[in-house]
């Protein structure tokens, strides 16, 4: 029994050192914690510290991610425990829920209205979908530009630096400030 634990401890140290090479994200640790400073009570929040540190949550959040999810983040790019995620954003016309999806996001509003931030890693694509409608919004080029789908049909190339970006904002305010004259 206690060859067989040492091996498996062995393997598991070994692992460490040739399948992650990286220090990764630590969101499963990240999320354990963030779960337990959310508690409203600074008494209850000291207890259930303590109480996870015994039970050993804590390290088996550690030691999962620096085994598994950090391992699967730097070989894939992707951390599986980022999925899912949901916050409350307070915007200027109300209250908005924020998805994290593996692809992007999905933002919906107090009446139910939603739409979705999809990315599509073949094109470098970010589109927005809406009432079963695609739209693209913007593509990254390896040449340090992107292309703007503007909502006319347009397709705009802007430089991605901060120059670039200005001169595409101006032209869109100059384009908004004619429209509605």
């Amino acid at each position: 029994m206690k060859k067989n634990l040492f091996k498996l401890a062995t393997v598991a140290l070994v692992s460490v050192f040739l399948f992650s090479s990286c220090i990764g994200s630590f969101n499963l640790s990240k999320k354990v914690l963030n779960w337990n400073q959310g508690i409203d009570s600074k008494f209850v929040n000291e207890l259930v510290f303590i109480a996870l540190w015994i039970v050993p949550v804590y390290e088996v959040a550690m030691l999962a991610d620096i085994l598994v999810i950090n391992s699967i983040e730097f070989w894939t790019g992707d951390n599986p425990v980022e999925a899912g995620i949901v916050k409350k954003v307070q915007g200027e016309n109300g209250i908005y829920t924020v998805e994290t999806l593996e692809n992007g996001y999905n933002i919906q509003n107090e009446e139910g209205q939603q739409m979705s931030l999809v990315y599509d890693k073949d094109s470098n694509t970010w589109s927005s979908v809406a009432d079963g409608k695609t739209t693209k919004l913007v593509t990254i080029g390896e040449d340090n530009k992107a292309i703007v789908y503007m909502p006319n049909g347009e397709e705009r190339n802007v430089e991605l630096s901060g120059s670039g970006v200005m001169a595409f904002r101006q032209s869109v305010e100059n384009a908004m400030f004619f429209a509605a004259k």
